[in-house]
Order: C-alpha cells, then sequence, then structure tokens
C-alpha cells in the first residue's frame, strides 16, 4: 500500500515565507516523501533542502546577469547544435568553457564566416561566465561605436567608459564588420588600453585580425589597439556552411499543393 503524500502544515509554510524559503514549498512534499522513502536522517533532509533552494538563487541570480548582459537566453551551450556541418579546435573551445582566460584576463576572437554560429558560442560563453558570477556585456561593435560616440556629446563618455572596463567580460559581436572613422577608432583604442591585462573581451568577427586595421582611420591608434589584443589572445576559427541555411522554411511532401490546385 503507497504511504499518503507528507502534508506540509500552515505554520510551517509561514515560518517557510518569513525566512524566504516560500519557493521550497513548490518541492517539499517531494522532498519529504523521498526524504522518507530512503530514511534520510534530519541533517541529510535539511542538506538536501538547502541545497535545492542554492541551486535555485543561483540559476535565478544567473539568469539576471544575462539579462542585465544583454544575453539571448536561447543561445546557451544546452542549445547549442552538435550537428551543424561546421569545424574547429575542440580543445580551443574546451579551454574557453573553462573560462580559465577570463581568470588571466586574456582575450579571445571566434573567427570565420557569415553564419557558422560565432555570435551563438560567444554568447554561450557569456551565459557560463554568468553562472559563475562573473560581469558580462554583450553588444555588437556598430551599436557600441554609436553609444560611444553620442556619450562624448552629453558628456557622459567617462562614465561610460569606466562601465566598460569594469565589466570582467567583455563580448563585442560583429567587429570591425564596418569601417571605424577616427572618433570611433580612437574610442576603441581607450576601451582596449584601458582593458588590457585588467579583464577580457571576446571578439566575434568575419574578417581576419589582418584585415582589422585597414578598416579602421588612424592606423597609429589601432595598430597599438589590434597588438594589445592580439597579445595575449586565444583564436577560434569555424569553418563550414552557414547555418542559417537550415533555417529556410520549406513545404513537406504533404503540404506541397497537387498539380490540380496549382492550376486553379
Amino acid at each position: 500500500m503507497t504511504a499518503p503524500a507528507p502534508t506540509v502544515s500552515r505554520e510551517l509554510h509561514a515560518l517557510m515565507r518569513r525566512c524566504k524559503l516560500g519557493q521550497l514549498l513548490d518541492t517539499l512534499p517531494e522532498r519529504l516523501a523521498l526524504a522518507r522513502a530512503h530514511e534520510l536522517s534530519a541533517a541529510e533532509f535539511l542538506e538536501q533542502l538547502l541545497s535545492d533552494e542554492v541551486q535555485r538563487r543561483d540559476a535565478q541570480a544567473a539568469g539576471l546577469r544575462a539579462h542585465k548582459a544583454h544575453l539571448d537566453k536561447e543561445m546557451t551551450f544546452e542549445h547549442f547544435d552538435e550537428t551543424t556541418a561546421v569545424t574547429y579546435d575542440h580543445s580551443v573551445l574546451d579551454e574557453l568553457v573553462s573560462l580559465r582566460f577570463v581568470e588571466a584576463a586574456n582575450n579571445a576572437f571566434i573567427l570565420g564566416p557569415v553564419g557558422v554560429g560565432k555570435t551563438f558560442l560567444a554568447t554561450a560563453l557569456g551565459h557560463t561566465a554568468c553562472r559563475r558570477r562573473i560581469s558580462v556585456h554583450f553588444e555588437r561593435h556598430d551599436r557600441l561605436m554609436k553609444r560611444l560616440k553620442a556619450a562624448r556629446l552629453d558628456q557622459s563618455y567617462d562614465l561610460e567608459l569606466r562601465r566598460l572596463i569594469g565589466v570582467d567580460l567583455l563580448i563585442i559581436d560583429d567587429f570591425c564588420l564596418q569601417p571605424l572613422d577616427a572618433t570611433e577608432t580612437s574610442d576603441l583604442y581607450d576601451l582596449v588600453v584601458e582593458r588590457h591585462h585588467r579583464a577580457s573581451t571576446v571578439i566575434t568577427s568575419n574578417r581576419d585580425p589582418s584585415e582589422w586595421l585597414s578598416v579602421m582611420a588612424d592606423a597609429l591608434l589601432a595598430q597599438s589597439a589590434i597588438d594589445r589584443m592580439k597579445s595575449a589572445a586565444w583564436e577560434l576559427v569555424i569553418e563550414g556552411p552557414s547555418y542559417r541555411d537550415r533555417e529556410k522554411p520549406a513545404l513537406t511532401t504533404a503540404q506541397k499543393p497537387s498539380s490540380k490546385q496549382r492550376s486553379t
């Protein structure tokens, strides 16, 4: 005969809510039943219960950090499609996932043609960092440059620059996709110099690093910035067909109109 499900008294409900443990009430009956079935001691049951709460709070905090960092919530390693026909050095990706490069204040370049998953992998690294309580900021390169240029006009440039310098992991997407004028090149130089050996930057780009200099207005500042970024950077090169080709809509055999339907 199956034992009746454990009940939770009103008094326990009230006490848990006063202790801000109300979220545990959803799984408490299940945990009580499990504790009874496995004959857990009071200490073992309490450890399991508090472990649930810690995991819940950690997940919630990571989600808030990811939202603040502007990370796409679907672009995590759990959602990465391993069947994609792209090639890359798995040992380099494993090293990046370890986040040792962040601890060492090194950089990472994720390079390759359009649509091979550069943004996805960079964003997934951002999510991994958020789960480890590392501050992250994700922004497309052209938007970042426009924001810094606008900050010069309203006298908030120093504040914006300090915010970007203070982030543990800065992810710049589509780096040097468009030409940079003199102001944008100067802003990039300021950002790179201030973060050099202090914090990590992940860059995704369709261009090889050897091409970055040619799209910047000030060659001297550009060379100085690029040399600093490259001096301690991992490179993950991805090759293969565009993933986006797989997302094109297509009619299934059952959906294709018959010749009679096409002629009407």
